[in-house]
């Protein structure tokens, strides 16, 4: 009898406040095995306070600058090792990655909790996400030879095609949709070891991870997974999909289901994302 273990990731912009608004009622009910937050916000220990590590194990890293970003694994299975190494000991990752090795039932599975740097067009802030980015792509492959069943879940700061961003047209010199930015993605997806050009007319090489969520939505607009505050965003869905889960071929054949937990209203919202939650058989 095949087992499903639901992993679900969510941006909670401060998980103080998202477990005010309704965080941990979500959590109760929606029977989920690995939880990856980002955007934490908060001391180890005030973590613990609202996750019962009775329950979950639970580990996190913290930003180098307090109360800035910061990312967890919360898990029903036991977690067998973690790392948060990411890109050259010159480059400061902290906060923004974390990996987290299960066994299930003798299969080996790679989780990552992952939060890109958002950037802004220009500017010193762009020059940190372009890094981040360089040492991401740079660590997929390492990941996939590590465990051929591995997965980065998390707020990935970038809409990769126009079916990302119900504004589009809008945002193509804004950081989160620049064309240097989305052939990032047009790499990481692009077949393995195969010549990809990229949204910004660059070529490299195919990393052939796939996007579990475009591959079980289809070529539909969104769904989306982010909605600006400001305005009337959420109510007219004006969102952007940057919340993604990432697979290599092994596993992303072993999802089946793939959920966007958009809030009902946007005063029942406890985030300005919302949760992605995919069912995986092993």
């Amino acid at each position: 009898m095949p087992k499903t273990i639901r992993i679900a990731s969510v941006n909670v912009n401060g998980v103080r406040a998202a477990y005010k608004k309704g965080m941990g009622e979500w959590l109760a009910e929606r029977d989920v095995d690995i939880l990856a937050l980002q955007e934490v916000r908060a001391p180890t220990e005030e973590l613990h306070k609202l996750i019962d590590t009775a329950d979950w194990h639970l580990h996190d890293h913290l930003a180098t600058a307090k109360g800035r970003a910061g990312v967890a694994i919360a898990s029903r299975l036991p977690i067998t090792a973690v790392r948060t190494e990411l890109g050259p000991d010159d480059f400061d990752s902290a906060g923004r990655w974390l990996e987290a090795d299960f066994d299930i039932d003798g299969t080996p599975l790679t989780v990552v909790s992952c939060y890109v740097n958002s950037g802004e067009a220009d500017t010193p802030k762009q020059e940190e996400k372009w890094k981040f980015l360089d040492a991401m792509s740079a660590r997929l492959p390492e990941l996939q030879a590590h465990n051929a069943h591995s997965l980065v879940v998390g707020d990935l700061n970038v809409g990769h095609t126009t079916l990302d961003i119900k504004n589009w047209k809008g945002n193509v010199k804004r950081a989160g949709f620049l064309p240097r930015e989305r052939a990032y993605f047009d790499r990481i997806f692009g077949e393995a070891g195969a010549s990809v050009e990229g949204a910004d007319g660059s070529t490299g090489t195919g990393l052939g991870y796939v996007d579990v969520g475009r591959k079980l939505s289809g070529e539909v607009e969104g769904p989306y997974t982010w909605w600006s505050q400001r305005g009337q965003a959420f109510d007219n869905n004006t969102g952007w999909r940057i919340d993604y889960q990432v697979a290599t071929p092994e596993l992303a054949q072993r999802a089946v289901t793939y959920a966007v937990d958009r809030a009902a209203s946007y005063d029942t919202r406890w985030s300005d994302h919302a949760p992605v939650v995919v069912d995986y058989t092993f």
